[in-house]
């Protein structure tokens, strides 16, 4: 018997009280005015971190001027899109969007339940299933306030509560700090990557060029993701599918988009800020496969024989002519006329021929390692959330 077990037989033998969250935490009633509020204290939707990562300052004002105000010991929890997982125990004071619901803890509830462990009982799966199964909306779903507060917690002696929370504080140190660790490990090993990368085109820099323009047809679409019917069978190829290569949509092949061919390159022609797709490419690897909305072009070499589609991939993947048209503030749009404007290397097939087998080689190392990487991570977390639920359930008091 574990010692969480002998503090349960000895404290609570006939099992543990449960009580309706409207009871022990309701939210927040307080309010606050936004001018008293800066980047470190406004806490807004988007600056709670997705998989209970905390929070980090706002980059907007409040659009309000009147907002629900938090204090030390609080628990927010971002209520559109519940499967993220936005949750954070506040270690201040300040004001929150309408989107952040405040958990207060109650004045009769003070002495019985600490803000650490109510923090872990809303941060379980368990709440966070139930809160999607309640939740209205299907593109932006949002927690139902009132199912929220028909969510029952467990309340067990703060002998037990504390105990629990110290445990759960070491996994979850233990958790963030090997995944920051192993993040560390695969930003240098992207470093390399790039280094090496550049060194294989930097090899052919004194080639002939020729304007994109000249050797290469273009193809995008006018189609929106209106068009998508779920029901259809070729994969739909957007900004997300591109830059982490999973197709995630699908259109009817009558439907008014441009059909991608073997050996066509997609570039991305519209990211967001922080230009992380931007300009990334996907070598097309069959036939009716995929085919592409207004947002990704396909780039189709003229002489495969003189530029080699897979050269060519290489060569406009985050090409740097290309990365200059993102300010980095706005959401940025590229034009046909930039991309066939981009002046690229045409070495002979032979060396053509090498840097394709390098990068890719490259690349395929690295997509190994990621792979190996994220499975570790996903593999603690996992560790992580057995333990958690297992430390969290409670046979309840009849």
């Amino acid at each position: 018997m574990s010692y969480i077990d002998q503090l349960i037989a000895k404290h609570c033998p006939d099992g543990v009280e449960f009580r309706f969250l409207r009871e022990v935490a309701p939210y927040a009633t307080s309010r606050v005015d936004a001018s008293a509020l800066d980047p470190t204290t406004f806490v807004g939707v988007d600056n709670l971190l997705p998989d209970k990562g905390g929070r980090i300052d706002a980059s907007h004002d409040p659009n309000t001027d009147r907002l629900a105000a938090y204090a030390p010991g609080d628990v927010l929890i971002g209520n559109i899109r519940p499967y993220l997982k936005k949750i954070w125990l506040a270690d201040r004071s300040g004001g929150c969007s309408g989107d952040v619901l405040a958990l207060h803890i109650a004045e009769n509830f003070r002495e019985r339940i600490t803000p650490e462990f109510l923090y872990y009982a809303m941060s379980s799966d368990d709440f966070f299933a139930y809160n999607m199964r309640h939740a209205k909306g299907a593109k932006m779903p949002r927690g139902s306030k009132e199912a929220i507060l028909a969510y029952k917690i467990p309340v067990p002696p703060l002998v037990v509560q504390r105990e629990i929370t110290s445990i759960l504080n070491v996994l979850e140190r233990a958790t963030t700090r090997l995944a920051a660790d192993l993040a560390a490990e695969s930003q240098l090993r992207s470093q390399q990557h790039a280094l090496y990368r550049g060194q294989a085109l930097d090899s052919v820099a004194v080639a002939p060029t020729a304007l994109v323009r000249d050797v290469v047809d273009f193809f995008n679409a006018k189609a929106h993701e209106k068009l998508v019917d779920p029901a259809g069978t070729v994969a739909l190829m957007t900004a997300r599918f591109v830059s982490r290569g999973e197709a995630n949509r699908f259109i009817r092949p009558e439907d008014v988009l441009t059909p991608a061919y073997t050996g066509d390159v997609a570039l991305v022609m519209s990211d967001l800020p922080n230009g992380k797709a931007l300009a990334r490419t996907f070598y097309v690897d069959a036939d009716g496969k995929y085919a592409a909305n207004q947002r990704v072009g396909l780039l189709r070499s003229r002489e495969p024989e003189r530029l080699l589609p897979r050269f060519l991939r290489h060569v406009m993947d985050r090409n740097p002519q290309l990365l200059a048209y993102n300010n980095g503030m706005d959401q940025t749009h590229l034009k046909k006329d930039h991309i066939l404007d981009v002046r690229i290397p045409v070495p002979s097939i032979e060396d053509q021929t090498r840097v394709v087998t390098t990068i890719d080689a490259l690349d395929s190392r690295m997509s190994g390692l990621s792979t190996k990487l994220e499975a570790e991570i996903s593999a603690r977390q996992m560790q992580y959330e057995y333990y958690s639920a297992k430390l969290l359930t409670f046979e309840e008091a009849a």
